[in-house]
């Protein structure tokens, strides 16, 4: 069964007066699609498809008359009955509208029996509480509604009307429209009904409402029928300036969008359901003839329709008084020739909405009903049995079977039309939702074009529209741009809405925004506080970047400064690489060399901090570079000091053995190394406690100005802070103790003189930092710092490595064990003395830390010179581990005790 509006008539339920060529185009649509079924060999062969076509006149009375008619199988107008001996009943196609959907549906609900509808899209029918077996090929309104919303707010729209048909397809999605719209802030500013029966005073309240309001923008939902005659109230009034949003029950409709109207309706935006192409389906339009089947009395009654004639021998009801003509090119009402059709007629010659497949939404969804209910059977048919959906995996036979059996394969029906479009329905009997935006254009003929100008499709992930370009829309005002819709002026940018009472939420008035706040929008609800990097300018309509102080790399301060760290970090790397090529030379080996390392690694450490206080500060850079910087200093300061008590015991035991002492104590190389594992593993708990109860962040000082930010490192706690680096400063204190104490060792190096120097220097320019960092702000505080990291640094690289460098590179006749130790003699009488002179001993402690290596003792003996004339006497002092006694003889004769007494030539 297909149902289909023919006719149409206000007063009754006969079908007089208005033959629709629309509906006659569908319902041969529909002919061509089960046609192009029964001769497809891939679906449902040797299986021919059937049809009964009822007119439903655009009346609920007669939709539920061609229902029941269809039910009983006998055309009888009988609830319950059913007396067909015929093929088995399929499925209804229909029945048009959604009200006449609604009504048809409800009764065939009760059988289960299937109805796949194609153009009825009221969101109540996917309730399949109340419509179990109602399917359909066009999208639901509510989607439509949805995108109508979109559109208003993707133009900036916020006072509109509406219109809607007074039925359940203009009540549900004119209900749902303003659901959505309003949640934007979008104010409705009238909203009218056109009535089902046709009443003048009605239609000229609703036209009234539209011509007093200042809506420019108005929504309808509404069929070309109900339309029709508020149109032609619109267009006796005049009313210009407006711009309509359309359904898309009347977007693509000839009875509305004729060239008369354009003046008014020109630049209508609208939402029409996805065209497609029908192979085949012009020539099948035009291959219809009333002698094709003189019992065809829809043919006939078309024929006399569009050729304004009478068919000889007719027995069709003709009302011979008037007929509303649909061409679109004559208006109104206009007297029937009393001119008989001869059947010679062309319809080549006539252009009407029958023959118009250029816009083929509506028709193409009849075309898709029809085949998902072909395909639907056709896996009914080629169900397995053992594998069917049904109990005991079984199949329904197709010339037997029962409504809920089709329903369950039309549920689950998924295929692909000619031009590739998926077809599926979902679990509420709908479809992928899929518009095509248009456009109301006058082409160059002189008549309303449909231009495709967007989309709107939705999809799982939510909905997409899409205008393709706003320069190629239409607008009645003759501009490029959109028109405006307000209740009031807009507010301009710097000021916001302000509620007025009594009146919608889109009259309003403009107030000024505050200092610190700003609205960069026409119409802003509110002004927006600048974010913390940014302050309002004069027209408090930008937010204004305050400028950002902090040490930069690209900046001469940062660069000079970084170029200085690398610069020193380059030199640590070169007395490493000195140290390493010549670790065999006694000078080398007279030093500590795994305390010399860890010195220099520390003062690489220190200088390349540098790196965590320059540049744009970050919470990591803030929580790492104090604690890097006191863990550096505190490395070098320990390491420092552990030389420092070495050369202090070893000045001691240079005096106790002048003094013919021999208690006194060494410091030997683990006790140093403890020393400085001590010392950083103290700084290291520290550290961790400083960062784990109130650790440095990057803060955003802003007391000063407001124009202005210094972005900077919020040290966390100073007690914290100060426990930190009160650590180094004790070991830089007894660093410095030490090492004045044993500044007198009377060696060839004065190591301890330029550790002295080295911690001179450092205390200098950390008492001098204090005062300059406190009187500072900004970039300059850290610079300030890290001049004070790399002077320190600098100090100490320059006052312990750079002499020894100096001797291992430039004087290496001076490297030797004897010049190092002070035990070599020397021809010049005006030198001054050393403590290898011939008339000092040589205790059992080493002179100098600069002699021994940690795995060489102290050499012990005493040399006595018996003559004064007598030539030097020169040894060769070969390191040998153990306790050596060296006896010097006068004239040249000498001899060296081993440790057991025996001497050495």
């Amino acid at each position: 069964m297909c149902c289909f509006a023919f006719r149409h008539d206000t007063r009754s339920a006969f079908c007089v007066e208005v033959f629709n060529f629309r509906g006659f185009r569908w319902a041969r649509a529909m002919i061509h699609a089960v046609q192009e079924v029964n001769n497809r060999l891939d679906i449902l062969p040797n299986i021919t498809l059937g049809y009964h076509i009822y007119d439903t006149c655009f009346t609920t009375s007669k939709t539920v008359e061609g229902t029941l008619a269809y039910l009983t199988g006998q055309n009888e107008t009988m609830p319950n009955f059913r007396c067909s001996a015929g093929a088995p009943l399929v499925a209804v196609i229909g029945a048009g509208g959604s009200t006449l959907t609604i009504a048809s549906s409800r009764i065939v609900g009760l059988y289960y029996f299937p109805e796949v509808g194609y153009a009825s899209s009221c969101s109540v029918l996917s309730d399949k509480y109340q419509f179990p077996s109602f399917l359909r090929t066009i999208p639901n309104d509510n989607h439509q509604s949805l995108a109508m919303a979109e559109l208003v707010r993707h133009f900036g729209w916020v006072w509109i009307g509406t219109i809607a048909a007074d039925d359940d397809y203009g009540k549900y999605g004119i209900k749902y429209f303003k659901q959505n719209v309003e949640k934007s802030g979008i104010c409705i500013a009238f909203s009218e009904t056109i009535p089902k029966i046709y009443s003048r005073e009605k239609i000229l309240e609703v036209v009234e409402a539209i011509k007093e309001s200042t809506a420019n923008i108005i929504v309808v939902y509404s069929s070309d029928i109900d339309l029709s005659p508020l149109m032609e109230a619109i267009a006796h009034n005049n009313i210009t300036g407006k711009t309509w949003i359309a359904s898309e029950a009347w977007v693509t409709s000839a009875l509305i969008a004729k060239p008369e109207y354009f003046s008014f309706l020109g630049g209508t935006i609208g939402f029409g359901v996805r065209r497609g192409d029908i192979p085949g389906l012009k020539d099948f339009l035009l291959d219809v003839h009333p002698d094709n089947d003189a019992r065809d009395d829809l043919t006939i009654e078309f024929w006399q329709t569009a050729f304004n004639c009478t068919w000889p021998n007719s027995s069709i009801p003709y009302n011979t008084d008037f007929r509303i003509n649909v061409t679109g090119r004559e208006s109104g009402v206009h007297p029937v020739s009393d001119q008989l059709c001869t059947g010679k007629e062309k319809l080549e010659d006539i252009k009407n909405t029958y023959l118009d497949v250029s816009e083929l939404r509506i028709t193409y969804n009849v075309y898709k009903a029809v085949f998902t209910v072909a395909h639907a059977l056709n896996n009914l048919d080629t169900c397995v049995e053992g594998n069917g959906p049904f109990p005991k995996n079984s199949c329904a036979i197709i010339y037997d079977f029962e409504p809920w059996q089709l329903m369950y394969y039309l549920k689950n029906v998924k295929f692909t039309t000619f031009d590739n479009e998926l077809v599926k329905i979902d679990d509420n009997g709908d479809v992928y939702a899929s518009y095509d935006i248009i456009n109301w254009q006058l082409n160059e003929t002189g008549e309303i074009s449909f231009v495709k100008i967007g989309i709107y499709n939705d999809t799982k992930d939510g909905h997409e529209m899409k205008i393709y370009n706003n320069d190629s829309i239409f607008w009645n005002t003759g501009t490029l741009k959109p028109p405006r819709s307000v209740c009031t002026e807009n507010c301009q940018p710097g000021t916001r809405k302000g509620i007025r009472h009594g009146v919608p939420a889109c009259c309003f008035v403009c107030i000024p925004c505050a200092d610190g706040e700003i609205s960069n929008e026409t119409d802003a609800r509110e002004c927006f506080p600048c974010p913390d990097d940014y302050w309002s300018n004069t027209l408090k309509n930008e937010c204004v970047l305050k400028e950002v102080e902090f040490l930069a790399y690209d900046e001469a301060l940062g660069t000079t400064l970084v170029a200085l760290s690398l610069f020193g970090a380059c030199i640590v790397l070169s007395v490493i690489i000195v140290y390493r090529m010549y670790r065999d030379t006694a000078l080398v080996k007279a030093n500590n060399q795994e305390l010399s390392f860890l010195i220099q690694l520390s003062l690489a450490i220190t200088l390349l901090t540098s790196f965590l206080f320059v540049g744009k500060p970050e919470e990591w850079s803030c929580q790492i570079r104090q604690v890097t910087l006191a863990l550096g200093f505190s490395l070098c300061l320990s390491c420092i000091l552990g030389k420092t008590i070495a050369l202090l015991l070893t000045y001691r035991g240079s005096k106790l053995k002048a003094a013919e002492k021999h208690d006194h104590i060494s410091m030997k190389s683990r006790h140093q190394k403890l020393l400085v594992l001590i010392s950083l593993i103290t700084e290291v708990c520290i550290c961790t406690a400083y960062l784990t109860c109130i650790p440095p962040y990057v803060y955003k000082n802003m007391e000063f100005q407001n124009v202005k930010i210094i972005l900077e490192c919020n040290e966390g706690s100073i007690e914290f802070l100060c426990t930190m680096f009160g650590f180094d400063v004790f070991l830089a204190v007894l660093c410095f103790i030490t090492a004045f104490i044993a500044r007198k060792l009377p060696d060839n190096f004065n190591e301890a003189k330029f550790i002295t120097f080295g911690m001179l220097v450092f205390f200098i320019v950390w008492i001098s930092f204090v005062p300059a960092y406190l009187s500072t702000r900004g970039k300059f505080k850290v610079a300030v710092e890290i001049f004070a990291i790399l002077a320190s640094s600098f100090g100490l690289l320059g006052c312990i490595f750079l002499p020894k460098c100096y001797i291992i590179l430039l004087k290496p006749e001076r490297n030797t064990e004897e010049i190092i130790s002070g035990k070599a003699t020397t021809n010049d009488k005006s030198a001054p003395p050393t403590s290898a002179s011939c008339t000092s001993e040589v205790s059992n402690s080493t002179l100098s830390t600069m002699v021994l290596d940690e795995k060489r003792q102290h050499v012990s003996g005493s040399m006595h010179c018996s003559c004064p004339q007598a030539p030097p006497l020169q040894l060769p002092l070969t390191m040998i581990p153990g306790q050596w006694e060296l006896r010097g003889q006068s004239s040249g004769g000498g001899s060296v005790q081993s440790p057991h007494g025996r001497p050495y030539a």
